[in-house]
């Protein structure tokens, strides 16, 4: 298996433009040690993934897994910087040669979600969210996402001496969302310069897939996942006895009204042979008894667009119905869009660069170009300052039906960790060939 894993990586190397028979020996053999690695790190990375699960924190409140992750980092002797963006954790691993600077990023926060899973690592975690007691799981994989970069950060730091640059590990909160008002995530990890000091030159970032089987990848080139906005509409009208209606300006019909307008947007002014996209009405609010006609209701929901030009074509569509509508009924409507996160856009030309690394570390037929998916990835942020690729990686059991197994953010998800290895050796392998690749450049 090494011999032929060993071939797969010198013709990975070929591909990537390193001429010199000397370079190409040489990188192949330190991803082959990469490899060799990152499975006799299984059995740690399993038992860091299963700790971080049955004790999960909510976005901004990390600071178990923040201490975890830390006191691992200052073990391998990487510069270790705590408190970024409230809770995250970033390690900078120099390499034994100079270079440019890649990043590898994981999130760390779990999900306001109560388990429903018979595993002896599953989480009995209480919390308090919004004021309302909930439980708290890991429901979308970021612990695997943290055991695997905590695995990768102990495979580069066993061949340092041969990489030629510098690796930085973020460990990111709140990749979910922070709680209403406050900052978070990797903006707010952006925005206190985790991409720089050292100056970051591309990033790279894997998320588990629970419909997809272990042993795979998967990618796209371009807009990968959607972005993701908040609207909220606020209905004035005329409260009334509910027996008098014509007493009333009713905004519980305007705003029913309102809400069937909105379907149109997609299914009639969005070019869908072109962009997929989704406007969600999601909370309804408005009225306290049942024959009271109330003077006020407020919707809100979600837009998602792969399309920056058709994302502002939905907000636009948005303002224009509900304003049109409410005012048709003698109401008025208050329209409201907070931007959450960008489309989640894979550099092209980093994504063709980085093709043929993918494809020796699973095999070629195990790397598949994905269609693009309307959930959302605040990995979008580091993408807009510096060239990003963002995968997945499978984390179905094999043979499993993917519409039988429990979805992301939901209480019965879970995950076949043996498809955690691949994890580590995809993030290890691709810091290595992206310096390796950018040396060979400069010669």
């Amino acid at each position: 298996m090494r011999f032929n894993y060993t071939l797969s990586l010198l013709a990975t190397t070929a591909a990537l433009g390193l001429a010199a028979p000397a370079a190409q020996a040489q990188n192949a053999a330190l991803n082959a040690r990469i490899a060799q690695l990152a499975t006799q790190e299984e059995a740690k990375v399993i038992a860091w993934r299963r700790d971080i699960h049955e004790h999960p924190e909510l976005g901004n409140q990390e600071t178990r897994t923040a201490a975890l992750i830390a006191a691992h980092l200052k073990k391998l002797g990487l510069e270790v910087q705590t408190g970024v963006a409230r809770t995250g954790v970033v390690g900078v691993l120099r390499g034994g040669k100079p270079g440019p600077v890649v990043a590898l990023r994981a999130d760390m926060d779990g999900l306001p979600l109560t388990e429903a899973n018979d595993l002896p690592f599953a989480s009995k975690v209480k919390a308090t969210y919004l004021g309302q007691p909930v439980g708290v799981m890991h429901a979308c994989g970021h612990d695997t996402h943290v055991a695997m970069l905590m695995g990768a950060a102990e495979v580069l730091s066993q061949v340092k001496a041969d990489l030629p640059g510098t690796v930085k590990f973020i460990f990111q909160p709140a990749e979910e969302g922070s709680l209403p008002g406050v900052e978070g995530g990797a903006k707010l990890m952006v925005k206190e310069g985790v991409l720089d000091k050292p100056k970051v030159d591309a990033v790279f970032g894997v998320h588990i897939q629970a419909q997809t089987e272990v042993g795979t990848l998967s990618y796209r080139p371009g807009g990968e996942m959607a972005s993701s906005d908040r609207f909220t509409i606020k209905v004035h009208g005329k409260g009334a006895h509910g027996a008098y209606p014509w007493n009333s300006v009713d905004p519980v019909v305007t705003a029913a009204q309102i809400i069937l307008g909105l379907q149109t947007i997609v299914s009639r002014q969005v070019k869908l042979i072109d962009d997929a996209a989704v406007v969600t009405v999601g909370t309804v609010n408005g009225g306290v008894r049942y024959n009271v006609i109330p003077p006020d209701v407020e919707l809100s929901g979600t837009i998602r667009a792969l399309n920056p030009e058709v994302q502002k074509q939905i907000w636009a569509s948005i303002r224009r119905i509900a304003t049109n509508i409410a005012e048709s009924a003698g109401a008025t409507a208050d329209v409201s869009i907070e931007p959450y996160v960008p489309v989640t856009t894979n550099d092209p030309a980093l994504t063709a660069r980085m093709l043929p690394t993918l494809q020796a570390v699973a095999g070629p037929a195990h790397v598949q170009e994905m269609k693009a998916v309307t959930g959302a990835e605040d990995f979008s942020f580091y993408q807009e300052k510096v060239p990003g690729l963002f995968l997945f990686v499978g984390g179905m059991a094999k043979g499993q039906d993917p519409a039988a197994a429990a979805d992301h953010h939901t209480a019965g998800f879970r995950i076949d960790e043996s498809g955690l290895t691949l994890g580590v050796k995809t993030l290890s392998t691709l810091a290595a060939d992206y310096l390796s690749r950018a040396q060979s450049q400069q010669k």
